[in-house]
């Protein structure tokens, strides 16, 4: 099929995932896959090899596809890497942080979660203390890019203080994986959690862990759930050739190969990294001209989302202001900080230089009340 034939979006998403794709890879959906087939199930097996070969270039790890949105993943990896008689810490500064909180509590897991407030990043010295004087905690979490402000914590460095001292580390990489170089061996992370709709520019429907395998395969029998096992979908994947041990989203494993494709074309991960830094300097200093200001400093923002404090004037409506984008071809999220009266815009998936001087465009037209 010529994908020009294929619709065009009445706007693009400037959002953190699900986010805009091209047609090429909505195009590669058109086709029905049976999940017993040998070639869909290599398929799955290419995927697998091509996220451990941009995770890392060590040979230790493994990847594992799970159905559902990238929060399931995050799910099944605390669920099933955490022993009976483990404690997870997470270090939290958002949402999301948070979210893992709760995931180990309706898990019945131990956790403590310190908290370091929505603009800051977690405390390196409070961390190298509690792992000194907190002998049960077996587990630490962070969020690599919290979405809720658009900050970048320093998973290197805090994964140099976990290693240190002999525990397990998990990095929520939702919202970076294959938007920022990270190499998983450098940060230390025993864990790594994405999903098909974020900066490899897939469709929602599945997450991805990439594990070390040492450590995944100490994980058997630890699962608290039956579809969110991590430990038993990888060795199915394992030892039946990519299979899956549930009906999987066909049509978006083939669409994220197809993404996968063109994440290559683009040059890979550094490339589109440089794509996405200069979209969100385009945005932020364009929106500066336009009197908004940013929420978080420079130093501590992420080429992904960015957060904007609302504007003070008296005409000033979010749902207006969203509405007024929209119209104009631009979805944008809403705020996400409990302090603070936010909107938020994120300049990831396929979009260009010329789509953020479209939205400035139309951002200076919304607010001209």
């Amino acid at each position: 099929m010529n994908v020009d034939m294929l619709p065009d979006n009445p706007y693009l998403l400037m959002t953190p995932g699900p986010l805009s794709t091209t047609k090429t890879v909505k195009a590669a959906m058109l086709r029905d896959w049976c999940t017993w087939d040998s070639d869909y199930n290599q398929i799955t097996q290419n995927i697998r090899q091509r996220l451990v070969q941009m995770a890392s270039t060590s040979l230790d790890y493994t990847a594992v596809l799970l159905q559902g949105s990238g929060t399931f993943a995050v799910e099944a990896t605390i669920a099933t890497m955490m022993p009976a008689d483990g404690k997870l810490l997470v270090l939290a500064n958002g949402a999301y942080g948070q979210r893992m909180g709760l995931i180990a509590k309706r898990c019945g897991i131990s956790c403590q979660v310190k908290d370091s407030g929505e603009l800051a990043p977690p405390d390196r010295g409070w961390l190298e203390n509690v792992l000194i004087k907190d002998k049960e905690i077996s587990h630490v979490a962070v969020v690599h890019c919290e979405t809720t402000t658009g900050m970048l914590n320093p998973v290197a460095d805090i994964g140099k203080i976990v290693k240190f001292y002999g525990r397990t580390f998990l990095v929520d990489a939702m919202s970076s994986f294959g938007g920022i170089p990270m190499d998983m061996e450098e940060i230390g992370a025993d864990f790594l959690v994405s999903s098909a709709n974020k900066c490899i520019q897939g469709v929602p429907g599945f997450g991805f862990v990439i594990a070390k395998r040492t450590v995944l395969e100490g994980t058997a029998g630890q699962a608290r759930s039956l579809s969110l096992d991590l430990y038993d979908q990888w060795r199915t994947m394992e030892q039946h050739g990519g299979k899956w041990r549930f009906t999987s989203p066909t049509h978006v494993v083939r669409a994220f190969a197809q993404a996968l494709d063109e994440l290559d074309e683009e040059g890979g991960v550094t490339e589109r990294y440089r794509r996405y830094s200069r979209n969100q300097s385009l945005l932020t200093e364009g929106a500066a001209e336009l009197g908004f200001r940013s929420l978080l400093p420079i130093h501590l923002q992420s080429p992904i989302i960015t957060a904007f404090h609302s504007p003070k004037a008296s005409g000033y409506d979010f749902t207006d202001f969203y509405q007024r984008l929209k119209a104009a071809g631009f979805v944008i999220y809403p705020g996400k900080v409990s302090q603070h009266d936010t909107f938020r815009i994120g300049n990831i998936g396929a979009v260009e230089a010329e789509d953020i001087h479209g939205l400035l465009q139309a951002m200076k037209l919304a607010i001209n009340w």
